[in-house]
């Protein structure tokens, strides 16, 4: 089994601060060399699933999304999340509950109805579905650009400013063709070469780093780093779903982010009005955190659980948890 050590844990979190900076940078940072930078970065690659990524802020790109709540029969949900991974629509796909549901987050266009295809034709005359139910995600809290705090731990402040890059909020706008082929791109290897960013685009290496440049001070674009999360101690992974009191649904959340259990915190459409994805070491600690920062804060009125089994797709690319059940 891999395991890491300091620099392993430096180099992780150098990349969710910047995801294309060289190695040499990152090793003047840690103190070691360019070439142990290398070295260690295509282990974790090949060990541990370590992939940096590219990924569009939807709130930059005038994108919507919805997280669809599906209840299966178990012979029919490893198929069907497979099947849902495959769609460019679809950016996340978890099979949750012990193999009794999945949950995906669809990305649609801002102003158009809600994924006819996906949510209101292919889904209901799908095989082995008992249960449909959307969610439009309203604000995310943490998470996309934002990372869980297991990854991001290893550098000291002043380490941690030698590799940020600015970033503007997010403005809306339309992305030019190019401009969606270079992030296609990008989520296949957020890491990819000039040299191949632009065959992918038509541009010059010039160009591709201009607009690159442009993407990401504009708040476009940002890079985010799949990894073997168990490698970290988070072994235990579940779906929180909460009913909050309106009046205090952004303090609940603001405070909820900043919990280091929590991967990902949004507010939703629905009875359930804020999730969250909690990452803990073993069920004893999800436990504990349930019952007690969770249960501290009066004004979650309800909580349903749902553990993770399997994530099918991230990033927009399908990963191999799935495959690893099925063996």
């Amino acid at each position: 089994m891999t395991t890491l050590d300091e620099v392993d844990r430096g180099l992780i979190h150098a990349l969710h601060i910047d995801g294309r900076a060289p190695f040499a940078r990152i090793g003047a940072v840690l103190g070691v060399s360019t070439q142990t930078v290398a070295r260690r970065y295509r282990r974790l690659r090949t060990e541990a699933g370590l992939r940096v990524v590219g990924l569009p802020n939807m709130d930059g790109i005038g994108k919507a999304q919805w997280l669809v709540r599906l209840t299966t029969t178990t012979a029919a949900a490893r198929t069907l999340a497979g099947s849902l991974a495959a769609r460019p629509d679809t950016s996340w796909v978890k099979l949750v509950s012990g193999g009794t549901e999945i949950l995906l987050i669809v990305d649609v266009p801002l102003g158009a109805q809600t994924s006819r295809s996906l949510l209101l034709h292919d889904i209901p005359r799908t095989a082995g579905i008992t249960g449909v139910s959307a969610h439009l995600v309203l604000h995310i809290y943490h998470g996309g650009p934002g990372v869980w705090h297991g990854h991001v731990n290893a550098l000291n402040t002043a380490q941690q400013q030698q590799l940020r890059v600015e970033a503007a909020p997010p403005r809306q706008r339309e992305l030019a063709p190019a401009e969606t082929a270079l992030l296609a791109a990008l989520s296949r290897d957020g890491r990819a070469g000039l040299t191949e960013l632009a065959a992918a685009t038509g541009w010059s290496p010039a160009t591709v780093t201009r607009r690159l440049t442009e993407l990401r001070a504009t708040g476009a674009l940002f890079f985010d780093v799949e990894f073997d999360d168990a490698l970290l101690g988070a072994t235990t992974r579940a779906l929180l779903w909460m009913s909050v009191t309106p009046a205090r649904l952004d303090a609940v959340a603001t405070a909820l982010a900043t919990h280091d259990e929590l991967a990902f915190v949004a507010a939703t459409t629905g009875s359930a009005n804020l999730v969250a994805q909690a990452m803990c070491p073993d069920p004893a600690a999800l436990h504990r955190y349930l019952t007690g920062r969770l249960g501290a804060i009066d004004a979650i009125r309800t909580l349903e659980t749902a553990p993770v089994l399997a994530t099918v797709k991230a990033g927009g690319r399908a990963v191999s948890e799935l495959n690893k059940l099925v063996r």
